[in-house]
């Protein structure tokens, strides 16, 4: 029944998704040529493709965050990843930067930086909340970096600026979709890898030890993947916020914490969240990280307080 349910969503969010804006292209008109023809092939069908590509990666990177760190709040966004990536590519547009492989290295290398950061500064740190904060701590310091750097940018480029940093889809051509489709093409089948360690993984670090796995050395190697999959979409979207922590918590309410149904629930998500942007106030276009963030933040307050009832006084 809910699975019916989804596929109806599903198809009704790409045929909205096509159809919806201005102007109007009625579904008989979907692959007519003339102006319908190239605002559906040329802008509505890049930037759909690219949310179901970007919402799926995020998708699945939460969930292997949550399941290596045994903790449902942690999200790119407190552990210093996507602020990383974001921080990198603000700094290579503000101070003109000529980088191979921009936007994608830069997102990867900031990535790299920022859940390195933490991965260092929570050493020695006992619990899973501990992790949590301390990568919060790393994150408040690179968005004072990043907002620095957008200080300095000229006036052009920061109403580019604080748009990507909300996270946006807009301006999205083929040419995004191809590298964005080929770099996850190289990730996911090592995100696939990671599944059965992640599986002993939510088991904790005794059930993994006795199964014969270092729970430290696959953690890193959970973390790393996640990190590829995370850079790979805010270098091309910005930090579309809170979708790794929602898609995983959809997933479970399923009775199930697959990669599969985390993918498919991000991918939904940010199509959604994209066609309510550029739609609800025309000719207004909202940020999608922006309307993820707001759900987001209400359904981790929600989790707490349900985790909060479940201990023991």
């Amino acid at each position: 029944m809910i699975r019916g349910f989804l596929a109806v969503l599903a198809v009704l969010l790409i045929i909205g998704s096509l159809m919806l804006g201005t102007p109007f292209v009625g579904v008989n008109r979907l692959f007519a040529g003339g102006i319908e023809h190239i605002v559906v092939v040329e802008l509505r069908a890049p930037r759909l493709l690219l949310g179901l590509l970007a919402g799926g990666a995020l998708g699945v990177a939460g969930l292997m965050l949550q399941e290596s760190l045994r903790n449902p709040l942690a999200v790119p966004e407190l552990l210093g990843v996507s602020g990383g990536a974001a921080a990198a590519v603000t700094v290579c547009v503000v101070f003109g930067l000529t980088v191979p492989g921009a936007p994608l290295l830069p997102a990867v290398a900031g990535a790299a930086v920022g859940a390195g950061l933490t991965l260092l500064a929570v050493r020695g740190a006992v619990g899973p909340e501990a992790t949590l904060l301390i990568g919060a701590a790393v994150s408040a310091a690179l968005q004072a970096v990043l907002l620095a750097a957008s200080a300095l940018a000229d006036s052009r480029d920061q109403g580019v600026l604080v748009r990507y940093l909300l996270g946006s889809l807009t301006g999205t051509d083929w040419a995004d979709v191809l590298v964005v489709g080929i770099a996850l093409a190289v990730v996911t089948p090592l995100a696939v890898l990671c599944l059965p360690s992640l599986k002993v993984l939510r088991l904790g670090d005794e059930a993994a030890a006795s199964a014969g796995l270092n729970a430290g050395r696959a953690r890193v190697v959970v973390l790393t993947v996640s990190c590829l999959l995370i850079a790979v979409v805010v270098g091309f979207c910005g930090p579309i916020a809170w979708i790794g922590f929602l898609a995983p918590q959809l997933a479970r309410a399923l009775g199930t914490a697959s990669a599969f149904w985390s993918m498919v629930f991000g991918a939904l998500l940010v199509v959604a969240a994209d066609l309510a942007a550029r739609t609800v106030l025309y000719p207004i276009e909202l940020p999608v990280g922006g309307l993820t963030a707001v759900i987001g933040v209400a359904v981790g307050i929600l989790v707490l307080s349900r985790r909060r009832r479940r201990v023991p006084a």
